[in-house]
């Protein structure tokens, strides 16, 4: 079974509140909607805790937020797992790159991370925020070809931000910062057909439209 959740911001307590954790085994992924943050000071610490998660009997599968060290992540290994793009960081913790299309338990997943970080006048770049926190060119495009390969349907789509109509019906006023990420994926919203969309960033757990979900802490099951 696949559970998707939102952002883990690096908390270690977090693994011992998902609900339903202790049952979950090798044939489970959890998916995390950005904001991973287990490699953000990518210290000997995060890597003792990451060395602990290694020791999970399932898979846990994260596309990049905004509090992310990039460079940390890119350092790691580039594989093609699933038949999309990862960087793997464990056995059994995977990054999933940006515009990629996954084939889980039968069912296809595109991934989309990044987002703008609204914090950046408290943080130092290339200390606490990178510019990679926003895709390139390259990863748009990517992301166009990929699923124009896949006829533009996919199943699910896990994102770290939303789309802009989205942020507007959570009554939030979107970035001009991030205009290309939030319209990008208004695109994919109304050119690409899908069931489900989970995305975390605004620290929610909402329900926002039938096929729109918000997590924070909740965790979503899909069979």
């Amino acid at each position: 079974m696949i559970h998707i959740t939102g952002d883990t911001h690096g908390e270690q307590a977090r693994f011992s509140c998902l609900t339903g954790e202790s049952t979950w085994g090798k044939d489970d992924i959890l998916l995390i909607c950005g904001d991973f943050g287990y490699l953000f000071q990518n210290d000997e610490r995060e890597r003792d805790y990451l060395d602990l998660l290694e020791k999970k009997p399932y898979t846990i599968c994260f596309c990049d937020g905004n509090h992310e060290n990039f460079p940390a992540i890119f350092s790691y290994p580039e594989e093609i797992w699933h038949g999309g793009k990862v960087h793997r960081i464990r056995d059994n913790i995977i990054h999933l790159m940006r515009g990629q299309v996954f084939e889980l338990e039968g069912k296809r997943w595109f991934s989309m991370g990044g987002a703008y970080s609204i914090d950046r006048y408290m943080r130092a770049e290339g200390v606490s925020f990178w510019k990679e926190e926003l895709p390139s060119n390259d990863e748009y495009h990517e992301a166009v070809r990929n699923l124009a390969a896949v006829g533009n349907r996919v199943d699910y789509v896990i994102t770290h931000t939303a789309p802009r109509e989205i942020i507007l019906r959570m009554g939030y006023t979107p970035d001009v910062h991030d205009a290309e990420l939030t319209g990008f994926l208004e695109w994919v919203m109304y050119e690409v057909k899908f069931s489900r969309w989970f995305f975390g960033h605004w620290h929610l757990d909402r329900e926002i439209t039938e096929k729109m979900r918000a997590l924070w802490f909740d965790v979503e099951d899909v069979e």
